[in-house]
């Protein structure tokens, strides 16, 4: 009788194995703080950069990130985003590359709207508890959002197959995408929490479009378990 033993892919044919390519990692990063970070939803409105302690949160997250040695940093195309950025890619001679498919949702008529405000009305409710049927007054509807966003760093991620790369982005951008690629239902990624200068990690295979693994959320203290590959067990 004939030995049906299978082989390995390199035993049987070691010239066509496919090289092994090590994995991307996305590095999200929520902007550090501003004046108006909590009370006013900023959006998109021009000229506002980071505060005193925005300043300093934006130096002390570039210290922590410092060792992970990113190939590229990239940034929504607003003053506060790329402020952050800018202290991060300084550590490495960088350059800061504007991303304009993970800049803050478009909240329409909402744009510099008092929180304590808006969060009275129906639509506010409606974008809690059914996202994926919302969209901002006279803005983006929250799909669209993480369709862009999803879109831009699924491209960021087959540019740099096996490289680390930061993004500096927004709470809402931020949350979209984590429910994208984790398989969340977009009406659950309120229940995510992105807090000012934290840091997302997702780790990716050869093809961006097939999802991620989460290694990290909202994660503000030692980035020791990223740089040892993450948990195991």
């Amino acid at each position: 009788m004939r030995d049906v033993t299978p082989t390995s892919e390199a035993e049987s044919d070691t010239g066509s194995a496919r090289p092994h390519t090590p994995p991307t990692i996305l590095l999200l990063v929520r902007h550090a703080v501003t004046d108006q970070t909590g009370p006013m939803l900023s959006g998109r409105l021009p000229g506002i950069g980071l505060s005193a302690t925005g300043s300093e949160q934006a130096a002390a997250l570039a210290a922590r990130l410092a060792d992970l040695r990113p190939a590229a940093v990239y940034a929504s195309p607003i003053e506060r985003t790329t402020q952050t950025a800018e202290a991060i890619a300084a550590r490495h001679n960088l350059p800061v590359r504007p991303l304009p498919g993970v800049i803050e949702a478009d909240y329409g008529e909402w744009t510099g709207g008092r929180i304590t405000e808006l969060s009275q009305t129906d639509q506010w409710k409606l974008v809690q508890r059914t996202p994926s049927r919302a969209r901002f007054p006279g803005g983006e509807a929250i799909r669209e959002m993480q369709a862009r966003t999803v879109a831009a760093l699924e491209t960021v991620v087959s540019e740099h197959l096996g490289e680390t790369v930061v993004v500096v982005s927004h709470a809402d951008p931020i949350k979209a995408a984590v429910a994208h690629f984790c398989g969340m239902h977009l009406d659950l990624f309120q229940r995510l929490q992105v807090s000012p200068a934290s840091l997302t990690a997702l780790r990716f295979g050869d093809d961006p479009s097939g999802g991620a693994l989460l290694l990290t959320c909202n994660h503000t203290g030692s980035i020791d378990a990223l740089l040892s590959g993450g948990p195991h067990g």
